[in-house]
């Protein structure tokens, strides 16, 4: 089967190396699903017809767009569980070597299918609606009868006597057509209605109770279980043959049983052929697409359920609310064919459309194609009594024949149109379809206006040049604007906006045309920049948030707005923290940055700074690979062994040689090394000291060394013995 489906689509290369087998055949689809878009490529379907399909079987639109759209196909991504169902609804699926269906295929070489074809799985209307046949479709056995219900042999009934009498009797219409009613004898019942066998029964039943005709004695006559018929269903139905249904069972219900019409069943004339002779047809489109079932009859003892083969049938694609085939009747033309089909979609081209149509034998000859296609104009109409008003639009009164294709466009893409781009200080950059007399006000209002800090002196546009000899790409042209592109107006009527570059006066620049593919662009004020602010928390006077006055503001601008440092700070542990581009800890020495504003650690700020003035703290803390971890008074002019000793000493596994000191304002040290010589960083106050463990496995086994000596001197002195002798 997957063999087939490579020989079907004929793509290129396949037949130079076939697969072997249908396993190989399988791996290669899954490996390869450019074979599958090269198959729906060649359905002669453009994807919005392909997604139409989709849509009219209840299957996401996008489901196969992985397929459709270019570049390099993943098939982990493709192949999902809607694309399997589409590509099954579409006819395409094929049964890989994992038991999962992806392509349908038929033995032999496959013809090309055409848009009008009734190959991929294209719905023909009405169809499916019978599919799936369930007892839920079929009529109850019991419970209450219209009064026209034609009363027959088998029904059981019920009469209620109550009043002066009260008696209760269940009744079965013989095979004669009669019930027997005590006190009463034999009523003939077969053949007639409800309505009549109560009157029936009321006459005869008040010549033996009086108090009928008084008054006090009340009837009631019901059906409480309803006869069986055997009725035929023959024709194109999927499954034909004699069905026993309730007597009260219509032509709907033969054909739910019946699982429906096949393909090529009629629609719009089933026949129902009685033993009388009497022969009724039945269209069954209103039920089908306004549920009406006034023209829905109900079927007789020994009925011939009869669904001919189809008669004239055509095709309806594109953007319509229903995509499918459909059957006309006498008489019905392109807009009755339309309406079937829901209408135009909400992306439907409504200036043309298009019938693809195979031409009679009398309309070929020399020079004519078999083939026709007919361009029809769509007259816009606001009036939707006009006489073959459809959708905005007045439809052609043009007959259909069977087989006809009706092809209804989309609207093509923006970017296969006329269109505009906005782009640069405005509220919502974008592309808009262009029109005709569009100005650049009209483009920007349509890109929200602009935002806050926009020049509304100047404009850029850049359009496509009239001459392109030197290879020009692009024409570029200033366009004067004015301060009414703002929009807003303050108490006294002027246009108002926030400070910055002074903008001519409402009304002083002209109104710009745009053409087709022009790109507007609404420039920046010079050196325009959002207020933006920098945080100092700790111990100063008014910590808080503070906005940057300008692009030099320093650290030491920072702590004189904050007024002064208290005397708890701890100056020299300040840290600096910067959040642009996830920096982080900035090492600073803020004293220095204090009393040397030139320094270079007086560090120029950047919007979200933040700059932390930590509380005094006398105390070094030495933790780690030491024998008594602890915080210790910090001593000016004390060193690095001061502290160590004071925790007790280094542990037996303690890695000096790493040893590192971290200071109040995050900056860390370790030790110097010269030569034969080094030294430790002295701690300051709010230090840490830090001595890491060394690793087990880096240390030197001595005893093991001294082991292997021992082994190694004692083979030598062996040596010497036997050489000796």
């Amino acid at each position: 089967m997957a063999l087939a489906f490579f020989l079907a689509i004929g793509a290129p290369g396949v037949h130079a190396q076939l697969p072997g087998s249908a396993q190989e055949a399988q791996r290669l689809l899954l490996e390869n699903p450019e074979l599958v878009r090269q198959r729906l490529l060649q359905s002669g379907m453009t994807p919005s017809e392909i997604r139409g399909r989709l849509s009219a079987l209840g299957i996401p639109t996008d489901a196969l767009d992985a397929f459709l759209a270019g570049g390099e196909i993943d098939p982990d991504l493709a192949f999902t569980p809607a694309a399997l169902e589409g590509l099954q609804a579409l006819g395409l699926a094929v049964e890989t070597a994992d038991g999962l269906e992806l392509v349908e295929v038929s033995t032999g070489m496959q013809p090309l299918m055409g848009i009008d074809s009734l190959d991929m799985g294209f719905p023909v209307f009405g169809h499916r609606d019978f599919r799936r046949a369930t007892t839920q479709f079929q009529p109850l056995l019991s419970g209450p009868v219209p009064d026209d219900y034609l009363v027959g042999p088998g029904d059981q009934l019920l009469l209620l006597i109550t009043g002066e009498v009260e008696a209760a009797h269940d009744l079965t219409v013989t095979r004669e057509g009669f019930v027997v009613i005590p006190n009463v004898g034999r009523v003939a019942l077969a053949n007639l209605s409800m309505a009549d066998a109560r009157a029936l029964l009321r006459r005869r039943l008040a010549q033996a109770y009086s108090g009928i005709d008084r008054g006090t004695t009340t009837i009631s006559v019901s059906i409480t279980e309803l006869r069986t018929i055997q009725v035929y269903v023959v024709g194109a139905v999927r499954q034909a043959g004699a069905y026993q249904l309730a007597s009260v069972a219509t032509v709907l219900n033969a054909l739910y049983a019946a699982d429906g019409p096949t393909e090529l069943g009629n629609l719009r004339g089933v026949r129902v052929q009685r033993r009388g002779g009497e022969e009724v047809t039945v269209d069954l489109y209103p039920y089908l697409i306004t549920g009406s079932v006034t023209r829905d009859i109900g079927l007789q003892q020994g009925d011939v359920v009869h669904v001919p083969l189809r008669e004239s049938r055509v095709g309806l694609h594109g953007a319509v609310g229903r995509p499918a085939f459909y059957e006309t009747a006498d008489g019905e033309n392109l807009i009755d064919v339309l309406r079937l089909g829901g209408g135009f979609g909400p992306d439907a081209n409504r200036r043309r459309l298009t019938i693809h149509r195979v031409a009679r034998p009398a309309d070929r000859g020399p020079g004519l194609g078999d083939r026709q296609a007919i361009d029809l104009a769509l007259a816009p109409s606001d009036d939707p009594t006009a006489p073959n008003h459809l959708g905005g639009v007045v439809i052609p009164p043009v007959g259909l024949q069977d087989g006809d294709s009706i092809v209804v466009d989309s609207v093509g893409a923006l970017a296969d149109g006329f269109y505009v781009i906005v782009g640069g200080m405005v509220a919502k950059p974008d592309t808009f379809p262009w029109t005709e007399e569009m100005t650049i006000r009209d483009a920007v209002e349509l890109a929200r206006g602009p935002i806050t800090g926009a020049d509304l002196r100047t404009a850029e546009v850049t359009r496509l040049p009239d001459d392109r000899s030197m290879g020009e790409l692009a024409e570029r042209l200033e366009v004067p604007l004015d301060s009414s592109y703002l929009g807003q107006r303050g108490p006294d009527g002027r246009y108002v906006g926030p400070p910055g570059v002074p903008f001519p006066p409402p009304g002083t620049s002209p109104e710009f045309q745009l053409s087709p593919y022009d790109q507007v662009r609404i420039l920046r004020q010079p050196d325009f920049e959002m207020p933006q602010s920098v945080k100092i928390m700790g111990e100063v006077s008014v910590p808080g948030e503070y906005a940057l006055l300008s692009k030099d503001d320093r650290v030491a601008d920072l702590v004189t707005r904050a007024g002064r440092i208290l005397e708890t700070g701890h100056v020299e542990g300040a840290r600096l923290y910067r959040s642009q581009d996830d920096m982080g800890r900035i090492d600073l020495d803020l004293p220095t940055a204090l009393t040397e504003p030139t320094s270079d650690e007086n560090i120029t700020l950047q919007p979200g700074d933040s700059l932390f003035i930590p509380v005094f703290s006398p105390t070094v803390r030495v933790r780690g690979a030491v024998n008594s971890p602890v915080s210790v008074l910090w001593r000016e002019g004390q060193d690095f062994d001061y502290y160590i000793a004071a925790a007790g000493g280094f542990r037996s596994d303690a890695d000096k040689g790493r040893a590192s000191v971290r200071y109040a304002n995050g900056l860390a040290r370790t030790r110097d090394k010269f030569l034969f010589w080094s030294s430790f960083p002295a701690p300051g106050p709010g230090s840490t000291i830090s001595i890491p463990a060394e690793d087990p496995a880096d240390q030197f086994d001595t005893r093991g060394l001294i082991a292997d000596l021992v082994a190694v001197l004692g083979s030598i002195t062996t040596v010497i013995v036997v050489l000796t002798r």
